[in-house]
């Protein structure tokens, strides 16, 4: 079996170092170059931290291509990079797949455009914990008979996008089976402006971002005498890594544009 080679932009963030390890100990992966904003021209193993990996370090994502051949991109940068990274793998018939979050719905149906016209797969992944995915899920099955939820998201400090890709993608999905309504007190008022959150379609996103975390989040349902928490916890970046495999596996065998890792679980 022929070896999916790959390309990894972003590889001295914590995804990251896990999406390298994965590489590099999955049989049939080989890490081809990565992309880098400090190191190009070095190899990887000149940057601490990845002894031995003696791939290419590129810092222009068209001198990589261009030099190296690839089957897949695995993109962890931000929503402006990585937006750029996608859009010129797919011109150079590279798969990309994306855990970047922060894309515009413009962003989004571009991309699926070029996928159209180049007839190339491509993943992008709000969330590659396959138990965030199921929390989603299972929100959106809840959302059918409990019409008023609220969503907490819980991030480390770091983190640029708020809300999270994973808050919007859970109230895109809750949004299409549920009747849309404005919630709490028609004639509430906030004193502190940003207290009820993000509104959208009636729905509030309440974002935390907090040294020690990684990525929580908890949707809470309520209706006259009950209420339903939905929460998923990743205590470690590695918790996305089934996922970011799972995605590379796939993205090899489809030629159409997928947004969200639910799209790909059976």
């Amino acid at each position: 079996m022929a070896k999916v080679k790959v390309i990894i932009a972003g590889p001295r963030g914590r995804m990251g170092k896990e999406a390298v390890n994965l590489v590099t100990t999955t049989e049939n992966y080989e890490l081809a170059a990565v992309l880098d904003y400090k190191h190009g021209g070095k190899q990887l193993s000149d940057i601490e931290g990845f002894t031995g990996i003696s791939v290419p370090v590129y810092e222009d994502i068209e001198s990589c291509l261009t030099d190296v051949q690839a089957n897949v991109l695995i993109d962890l940068t931000t929503p402006e990079v990585g937006m750029h990274h996608t859009r010129t793998a797919l011109q150079h018939g590279v798969r990309p797949v994306v855990g970047t979050t922060g894309f515009t719905k413009e962003d989004l149906q571009e991309l699926e455009t070029i996928c159209q016209e180049k007839q190339i797969g491509c993943i992008i992944a709000p969330n590659f914990a396959v138990g965030a995915v199921l929390m989603m899920k299972f929100s959106q099955m809840a959302a059918k008979y409990f019409g008023d939820v609220e969503i907490l998201e819980l991030h480390h400090d770091q983190k640029l996008d708020a809300p999270s890709g994973t808050a919007v993608k859970t109230a895109e999905m809750i949004a299409e089976v549920r009747e849309k309504k404005q919630q709490g007190h028609p004639n509430e008022k906030e004193t502190i402006s940003g207290a009820r959150g993000a509104n959208m379609e009636g729905m509030h996103i309440h974002s935390v971002r907090l040294p020690g975390l990684i990525a929580h989040q908890q949707v809470m349902f309520g209706s006259e005498g009950q209420a339903l928490t939905i929460r998923h916890d990743s205590y470690n970046r590695a918790s996305f890594m089934s996922g970011v495999k799972l995605s590379v596996d796939t993205v090899m065998k489809i030629d159409t544009f997928v947004y969200g890792l639910e799209n790909i679980l059976e």
